[in-house]
């Protein structure tokens, strides 16, 4: 038998494949080939370890679960064009100094243009 943090992490990455769409409970203990009440317990484990969210939902007549992935890895395409990349000041740049993030205006411009990015409707 899998050590249960073995399970834990197989539960995790199998919850993280599934997307935004998640995955049930139910589903995720058949992927594990565990049995419902192991299922149940590592679920909750990773819900308290702030990992997971669940949330309630009828499926084929039953109460289960629909089991996200509340943190996303990151990916890189997120930072590629941050201006810290190529700031010839980066050596000197840190928080209190001379040159600092908290006052860096190319940083500003920067992260309002993720925000404005965010806020605009997507096109297809």
């Amino acid at each position: 038998m899998p050590r249960r943090n073995d399970l834990e992490n197989r539960a995790l990455q199998i919850v993280m494949g599934k997307g935004s769409e998640g995955i049930l409970q139910s589903d995720l203990w058949r992927e594990l080939k565990a049995n419902s009440r192991d299922g149940s317990r590592i679920s909750l484990k990773l819900e308290v370890k702030n990992l997971i969210k669940r949330e309630k939902e009828m499926s084929n007549g039953r109460w289960t679960y629909r089991l996200f992935v509340k943190r996303h890895p990151l990916e890189i395409d997120s930072v590629l064009d941050i201006p810290c990349v190529t700031c010839p000041d980066i050596p000197k740049c840190e928080a209190g100094g001379e040159v600092s993030p908290a006052l860096c205006e190319n940083l500003t411009h920067w992260l309002l243009s993720l925000t404005d990015t965010e806020k605009s409707p997507k096109v297809a």
